[in-house]
């Protein structure tokens, strides 16, 4: 597992880490996923959430834990949860500090399941992310039916947004839809300080990207404050 920040500008703070994951010598995400087959999906989620969570300890984080999950490999949310649960209460890790982000949701079929896993985990005291929002009418649409803690806007939304203003328009649309629902958003793929910039103004202070930290493997980065100003 490599960890990246998710900050909150405004406040000048991290406020989360996501376990992002890596190979043995790290290789990336992708190179690692595709060799997941649907027989091994579910084995595969359940050792990621240890894995990160172990290692998030052994690096003495104090930050929220979010990770990624795909939906399709849980069958039964409480059933699912309790090799989390346990290895949070074996290693001492508050569960009030997981979150868990929904990936690859244009996959999910049966949406009442997805609504049964936001609902088991919040029960839990576990937290929601829907990753990626706002890359397709899909992805828009679940929220007719979801109340996740959190969305996480696609990078595709993000990218050149000081100076495009048909992104500017959608984002102001999303920081009202989500202000309604009750919803805080939090901006992915941050690259630039003018990214970062237009972002704060437009209403979104939670932001995630290069241009604060890059994944790390070994050790908990700290962050150049002198780019929050």
């Amino acid at each position: 597992m490599a960890f990246q920040p998710i900050v909150d500008v405004s406040q000048r703070e991290i406020i989360y880490y996501e376990a992002l994951v890596r190979g043995p010598n790290g290789e990336s995400a992708f190179s690692i996923l595709e060799q997941v087959t649907q027989d091994l999906m579910y084995r595969f989620d359940q050792a990621c959430r240890i894995k990160a969570i172990e290692l998030a300890s052994e690096l003495g984080m104090q930050e929220k834990l979010s990770i990624n999950f795909l939906p399709n490999a849980v069958y039964e949310p409480r059933a699912c949860m309790q090799a989390t649960l346990e290895t949070a209460h074996r290693i001492g890790w508050p569960i009030e500090r997981l979150n868990f982000e929904i990936t690859e949701t244009e996959r999910v079929t049966d949406r009442g399941h997805l609504r049964r896993i936001i609902e088991s985990y919040r029960e839990m005291g576990v937290t929601t992310s829907l990753d990626d929002f706002g890359n397709g009418y899909a992805n828009l649409d679940l929220l007719t039916d979801l109340q996740p803690d959190s969305l996480k806007l696609d990078r595709d939304l993000v990218m050149t947004c000081n100076s495009d203003k048909r992104r500017q328009a959608i984002l102001r649309s999303l920081v009202a839809l989500a202000s309604t629902l009750g919803i805080p958003l939090i901006a992915e793929g941050v690259e630039t300080r003018e990214e970062s910039r237009c972002l704060v103004e437009l209403g979104i202070p939670m932001q995630q990207g290069y241009y604060f930290s890059y994944p790390n493997l070994e050790a908990l980065t700290e962050i150049d404050h002198a780019k929050y100003d």
